[in-house]
């Protein structure tokens, strides 16, 4: 089975950019951010004929994710309870006995503005909603923007921005209660020591410079991190194509290997 996350920044925007993505990569099960469309404005049937199922969380302008699948979608969460002023952040779907959570973080702007302490009490209902669903045999997936470095070694310049949104440790530990809550982090399992983004601005050849963040990840319960086989960042797909301009954040993809 084969597994992504993608910050699409606009799916009205990126729409010829994700069905390219799709037909090239051929996953299974796709979690989507940032897709500033309503439920209504979504093109289903533009990733119906890609041969995809599609559950949406959607919000005007802002937010909005989606669950694409080869193989239909039964929703059994749509949004974070107690978090809706915050817009349209999380769907979670079934497929088979594989629960998948997408996510969008909110940014937080910055670490004096009211959206940074916002953002932690997101987290903070993020854990809570997930709290006994990460265990035992339950097997799970939460990917998404989680706007959050996690470590040091996933930003371009730590010495410089530690401490500032993104960076902070009062993020990290809310990133850090997850992984004692038992998932995992897939591309980390994999690659410990590997200096990979998924996002790099728009401004200042950044992408060119590879000056980004790791801010978008798969995590994991344990037995579903035991099938995993390889972790990629798609840098390919940061790139322009065709005319096409990339979203500003790469895809994450992950092989796993047929349960046991």
């Amino acid at each position: 089975m084969r597994i992504a996350t993608w910050n699409v920044n606009g799916i009205r925007a990126r729409l010829e950019f994700v069905l390219h993505w799709l037909d090239a990569r051929r996953p299974d099960l796709v979690g989507l951010q940032e897709l500033k469309v309503t439920d209504e404005q979504f093109p289903y049937a533009e990733i119906e004929a890609a041969g995809y199922q599609s559950a949406v969380l959607g919000q005007k302008g802002w937010n909005g994710v989606a669950v694409l699948s080869r193989d239909g979608v039964e929703v059994t969460q749509s949004g974070l309870a107690g978090q809706e002023e915050l817009g349209s952040r999380l769907l979670t779907a079934r497929l088979g006995e594989l629960s998948f959570t997408t996510i969008y973080a909110p940014n937080g702007k910055s670490v004096d503005h009211d959206d940074y302490e916002r953002k932690l009490a997101w987290f903070d209902a993020l854990a809570g909603h997930l709290d006994g669903r990460t265990g035992g045999a339950e097997q799970a997936v939460v990917c998404g923007d989680f706007n959050v470095v996690p470590a040091p070694l996933d930003s371009w310049d730590e010495q410089r921005l530690h401490g500032s949104v993104f960076h902070t440790d009062e993020e990290r530990a809310r990133i850090h209660r997850l992984y004692d809550m038992g998932l995992e982090d897939l591309f980390r399992k994999l690659e410990p020591e590997s200096r990979t983004f998924s996002w790099w601005d728009y401004r200042g050849g950044a992408f060119h410079r590879n000056q980004g963040l790791r801010i978008d990840y798969l995590l994991a319960t344990g037995n579903v991190a035991a099938r995993v086989c390889s972790v990629e960042t798609d840098r390919d797909y940061r790139k322009k194509k065709d005319g096409m301009t990339a979203s500003d954040h790469a895809p994450v993809i992950a092989e796993l290997t047929a349960p046991s």
